[in-house]
């Protein structure tokens, strides 16, 4: 009998030395051959931009050239699905948004995967809300007077946003249920569309993000009422937050790379230490500036991985809420 224990108390060291060599070669080894990330978002967008400047340094301390593969549509499973179906050894990652990811997996009808369950986060990029904005005529200039004008022209007014399930319609929906107002939803395909119709007066009220948007304030041809997240927008300081005008909402949008699950723990903690360093680097700040995004401060995989579930409830919560179905 002793001598099956000490077999086996041999056998189970010998087990954890291969696990623990295996690690080690997991982590010396990559990157092993070029790294393709997976965009979900056409070139030349705010999410590809971002991406190909975090690719161009990661390439260069890396020692492997960083393919950017962009796969717009289906919002954002293609490129999810693709990242999903390949290896898991840290040589496939996805670069996408909390749209694609934690705001639908909060609709009814959620994407073919379990954004939990099986993408493994490695690093957050940047932090920011949207802008709610409206004609340059509107008779409010703040939120106090948007919300009480609404309120007293209850299902006269229609606001915009950039789909179904999008940022701009969820913050919406919560504060429409904080206030009581009454709006109705016009689902738009392209942001371009909603800034156009928006000064022409086909809409008179929308929810838009902070890049496109910003020269349009700037030259009073739209007006901002107020911006959602957690902070004021650094290209436009003096825009105050939902939060700061009495309506609680600070639920960030924002950029995040992922890997298939699985991917050892090495591989992320490696990757999470470069794009960490990479969003410290004045180039990162340059660009963040220019998308007029915050640059939060840097998470672990792990404190990623908070957000999301956190990001999730929130989301969820007001889906449930509001009843909000995809044919809405």
């Amino acid at each position: 009998m002793q001598h099956y224990k000490t077999l086996s108390r041999r056998a189970l060291l010998l087990a954890i030395a291969a696990c623990s060599s295996l690690t080690v070669q997991a982590r010396d080894a990559w990157p092993a051959k070029p790294i393709r990330v997976v965009v979900a978002g056409a070139p030349g967008g705010g999410t590809d931009l971002l991406m190909r400047v975090i690719g161009q340094q990661m390439s260069v301390s890396l020692k492997q050239p960083v393919i950017i593969e962009n796969k717009p549509g289906g919002n954002g499973v293609l490129a999810a699905k693709d990242m999903l179906s390949s290896a898991a050894d840290g040589h496939t990652l996805l670069f996408t948004a909390s749209a694609f990811t934690v705001m639908a997996q909060a609709m009814p009808r959620k994407p073919p995967y379990d954004v939990l369950r099986d993408f493994t986060p490695v690093a957050q990029v940047g932090a920011g809300g949207v802008y709610l904005v409206t004609r340059a005529d509107f008779p409010a200039a703040n939120m106090k007077e948007f919300v009480a004008h609404v309120k007293a022209h209850p299902d006269e007014y229609s606001y915009a946003s950039f789909g179904i399930g999008s940022s701009g319609h969820l913050v919406m929906a919560a504060l429409a249920n904080q206030t009581g107002m009454k709006l109705n939803h016009v689902p738009y395909r392209a942001m371009t569309t909603i800034l156009t119709d928006l000064q022409n007066g086909n809409v008179k009220i929308a929810f838009v993000d902070t890049t496109s948007s910003t020269p349009l304030i700037k030259a009073g041809r739209i007006k901002a009422m107020a911006v959602s997240g957690s902070g004021r927008t650094i290209a436009l300081p003096d825009i105050p937050t939902l939060t700061e005008q009495g309506f609680r909402f600070d639920t960030d949008g924002w950029y995040g790379l992922f890997a298939p699950k699985g991917t050892p723990e090495p591989v992320i903690a490696a990757l999470n230490k470069e794009v960490n360093r990479i969003l410290a680097s004045p180039e990162l700040k340059e660009r963040f500036l220019q998308l007029n995004l915050a640059n939060p401060p840097l998470k672990t995989p792990e404190q990623f991985a908070r957000t999301l579930r956190d990001d999730l409830r929130i989301w969820s919560k007001i889906v449930q809420d509001n009843h909000i179905t995809p044919e809405e």
